[in-house]
C-alpha cells in the first residue's frame, strides 16, 4: 500500500469547512472506531468491501483529514504494515452530545444550589481559568499585543476562532468568530459576565477590556476592546 500523499492536511491543520461523509465512509470510521489502526486489507475485510473500495474510501478520508496513515513495525519477518486510524478532526464525524450534557448539568446545580450557588461556582471557574491564562502569557513587561495574541492562541485552541486586530495606536480587538459554550451561556447568562472578568484579570492592572459586541446580543461574533488604561 502506498503511503498517505504528501499533499494530504496533516491532522494538525484547520478543515477548510465540514464535509458531508458518506454511509460508506462513515461505516470505514465507525469501523477505525471501534477496531482500529488498520490496515486496508482489515477495513475490506470487516465491512465486506473489496480492498479497491476500502482503499478509495480511506484516500478520500484521509483528504479530509478525518484519518491518517502510518507505518508500524512488522510482526516478525516481513514488511513494515501501513496502518490507518482516526485523527483528532475524526470526532466531527461522530455524534457529540456535551453541550447538551453541559445545560443538564447547569440546571440541574441551578435546582441542588440555587442561582446563588450557581454563581458561586461560575465565579470559583473563572478565577481558576484567569489564573490559568495568567500563568501562560508572556510577562507584563512584553507588549500588549503580544499578550492579546498569545490570550487568542489559547482561546482558538479551546475552539473559539480567536482573532487580534490593531484599530488604533495601542488599540486591539480580540475577536472570537464562535462560541463553543453558547448553549450554556444561553442557559446561564454569567458565564459570559465571567468570560470578560477573565480576560481582565489575566491581562492584569493597567489594561481596561471591554465587550463591544456580544453574539447573544444579535452579535455576529463577540468581540473585546483591549487597550491600556
Amino acid at each position: 500500500m502506498r503511503a498517505a500523499r504528501s499533499k494530504r492536511r496533516s491532522a494538525s491543520e484547520p478543515a477548510a469547512e465540514a464535509e458531508t461523509i458518506s454511509a460508506a465512509r462513515q461505516r470505514v470510521l465507525d469501523c477505525l472506531k471501534r477496531r482500529g489502526p488498520l490496515a486496508t486489507a482489515e477495513v475490506a475485510a470487516s465491512l465486506d468491501m473489496t480492498s479497491v473500495a476500502a482503499r478509495q474510501h480511506l484516500s478520500a478520508l484521509a483528504d479530509a483529514g478525518l484519518v491518517a496513515c502510518a507505518t508500524q513495525p512488522p510482526q516478525g519477518r516481513g514488511r513494515p504494515a501501513a496502518m490507518w486510524d482516526l485523527t483528532e478532526r475524526s470526532r466531527q464525524a461522530f455524534p457529540d452530545r456535551h453541550a447538551e450534557l453541559t445545560v443538564g448539568l447547569l440546571e440541574a446545580m441551578r435546582q441542588a444550589v440555587g442561582p446563588e450557588g450557581v454563581h458561586r461556582i461560575v465565579e470559583v471557574r473563572a478565577r481558576d481559568q484567569a489564573q490559568q491564562y495568567a500563568a501562560a502569557l508572556p510577562g507584563e513587561s512584553t507588549s500588549l499585543r503580544r499578550r492579546v495574541e498569545a490570550l487568542a492562541a489559547m482561546r482558538s485552541a479551546e475552539g473559539y476562532m480567536a482573532e487580534v486586530r490593531e484599530v488604533g495606536r495601542g488599540e486591539y480587538h480580540l475577536i472570537e468568530h464562535h462560541c463553543p459554550i453558547c448553549d450554556a451561556a444561553k442557559t446561564c447568562l454569567g458565564l459570559c459576565d465571567a468570560e470578560l472578568e477573565v480576560f481582565r484579570r489575566c491581562l492584569g492592572r493597567g489594561v481596561r477590556v471591554e465587550r463591544i459586541e456580544h453574539m447573544l446580543s444579535q452579535g455576529r461574533r463577540c468581540t473585546y476592546r483591549i487597550m491600556r488604561a
